[in-house]
């Protein structure tokens, strides 16, 4: 089975990323919650503190498959300053490595001309930020390896594609019916 790695900044979307963590946890999908920071506490967006399974520093990203940035702010603006994170968000995404951003969050992708020419999705009013992209309405998008979704009320269509991508259609049906959706 494949390996998620979840980055958190302080001020990430609380909903996008442990909702994103406990649904594919439910898939069965490994996935290691990551600071950006130096501190395994990080501070949500609504001051919610989460205790990251990793240090940036700490991760060994050959054992990682894909990589997941919940949105919110400022963790997205946190997300994009980093760059180390970015050289692997491209090295992953070059590969053909799933890269997947929510909200606020595919403004990273946009940055570093990931989505040039390619549908995607971002929460309104960050359009501008989807560099090269046809950005498109809806909750979620695949466009090859990268999947971008809307914002924190669709965390289950995000999750659940995250789902269906990594383990398949019978995964997600499984997951989804266990979630009264």
């Amino acid at each position: 089975m494949k390996t998620v790695a979840l980055f958190l900044a302080n001020g990430f979307e609380e909903i996008e990323a442990l909702g994103t963590v406990d649904i594919l946890r439910r898939a069965g999908i490994s996935v290691l919650t990551t600071s950006i920071t130096d501190n395994y506490k990080v501070e949500g967006a609504h001051n919610i503190v989460v205790v990251a399974d990793k240090l940036f520093s700490e991760l060994d990203f050959s054992s990682i498959d894909v990589l997941v940035l919940p949105g919110g702010m400022p963790g997205a603006k946190h997300l994009n300053e980093h760059k180390e994170l970015k050289d692997k968000i491209v090295e992953f995404a070059n590969k053909g490595n799933t890269v997947a951003a929510i909200c606020a969050a595919p403004m990273v992708l946009g940055g570093l001309g990931l989505l040039d020419g390619k549908p995607a999705t971002t929460y309104p009013g960050f359009e501008s930020h989807l560099i090269g992209a046809k950005v498109v309405g809806d909750n979620v998008v695949v466009s090859d390896n990268i999947i971008t979704g809307k914002g924190p009320g669709l965390v289950f269509d995000f999750a659940l594609q995250l789902v269906e991508t990594i383990a398949g259609t019978d995964v997600r049906n499984e997951v989804q019916s266990g979630l009264l959706l």
